[in-house]
């Protein structure tokens, strides 16, 4: 009986000592082995991943190739819509100068057209005899007065005696003979002309001679 005791210990102790460096080494190596296929894995992984981006991203400027046409067309057409706006913008305003100027030159012409009514009758009053040098004087400066305001806004009295007949300026209301003058020229002046520039603002009232 004691000799089977000591056996059993024997077995038991045997069992209970640590592995041998053989069997440590080849523990290592396959956890090393597992861990290398681990790694083996993701790293595939990875690979695939990229592929995949990579075929992706070779896709993405083809579309972009495709597209170009498209937006160039449709930059083009902006173009234009733009060129054709700046174009109808540029008329108007021209236009609206144009407009501007011929209100401004129809209120002046009716305002010194108001005037000459007046101009007219200092006119007659002048050329009538007055035996008062003061109202006489009174009458002279009035006219001198208008008549530089007249000058001031451009308006020109048209010429007349002994100038051609010209229709555009001038209002013949009789015809005489008087060979000195020679045919179609001004003979006499009943009424004086004005203009504004090239705009007649009243024709001259004339006497044509044949």
């Amino acid at each position: 009986m004691m000799t089977l005791g000591k056996k059993s210990d024997t077995v038991d102790a045997e069992r209970e000592e640590p592995m041998g460096e053989g069997a440590a080494e080849a523990a290592d190596n396959k956890n090393g082995a597992n861990g290398a296929n681990g790694a083996n894995g993701a790293n595939g992984k990875k690979k695939e991943e990229k592929r995949k981006t990579g075929d992706e991203g070779t896709g993405a400027p083809e579309e972009a190739e495709g597209a170009r046409p498209k937006f160039e067309k449709e930059l083009a057409a902006e173009r234009e819509r733009y060129l054709r706006l700046a174009a109808e913008y540029d008329n108007f305003r021209k236009r609206s100068a144009k407009e501007r100027e011929m209100i401004y030159g129809d209120a002046r012409i009716d305002t010194i057209s108001r005037l000459l009514p007046v101009y007219d009758n200092l006119e007659r009053a002048l050329k009538m005899e007055c035996t008062d040098e003061a109202y006489f004087k009174g009458i002279e400066l009035t006219m001198t007065q208008l008549t530089e305001i007249l000058e001031n806004m451009g308006v020109t009295r048209i010429p007349a005696v002994g100038e051609q007949f010209d229709p555009n300026r001038h209002n013949a209301v009789m015809t005489i003979e008087e060979p000195k003058l020679g045919e179609k020229a001004v003979a006499e002046e009943f009424q004086k002309g004005f203009a504004l520039g090239e705009r007649v603002i009243r024709f001259s009232t004339v006497v044509v001679a044949n």
